[in-house]
């Protein structure tokens, strides 16, 4: 099982970035799938859950209107797009199997944000 991370960098405050998951070993589309960061010196953080069709999707009150979780199971590929980003933002983000609530399966490697000016 291999989930790979990918579109991290540093941006600009009020910029975009778009992060993909690149996904091998199981298939995406039978499973929820979440975005999880942390940043420097705190714990990990649960930021955004999508289900198997997509048709629902969950963000924590911070990113809600700024980031949107999607996917592409034809291509296995996870995607989160983050616009209006903020110094907040910066942090390691990871692509993982699973939820908050069930519990995750699988991480990926990450990718670094940096916000700053």
């Amino acid at each position: 099982v291999q989930l790979v991370e990918s579109g991290g960098g540093m941006e600009q405050p009020g910029g975009s970035l778009r992060l993909s998951c690149a996904v091998s070993g199981f298939t995406i589309s039978n499973y929820d799938m979440s975005w999880v960061r942390q940043a420097p010196g705190k714990g990990p953080e649960w930021i955004s859950s999508i289900i198997p069709t997509g048709i629902s999707t969950y963000y924590i009150d911070s990113v809600k209107g700024r980031f949107t979780i999607s996917r592409d199971n034809a291509k296995n590929t996870l995607y989160l797009q983050m616009n209006s980003l903020k110094p907040e933002d910066t942090a390691l983000y990871y692509c993982v199997r699973g939820t908050a609530a069930l519990g995750y399966a699988y991480w990926g490697q990450g990718t670094q944000v940096t916000v700053s000016s």
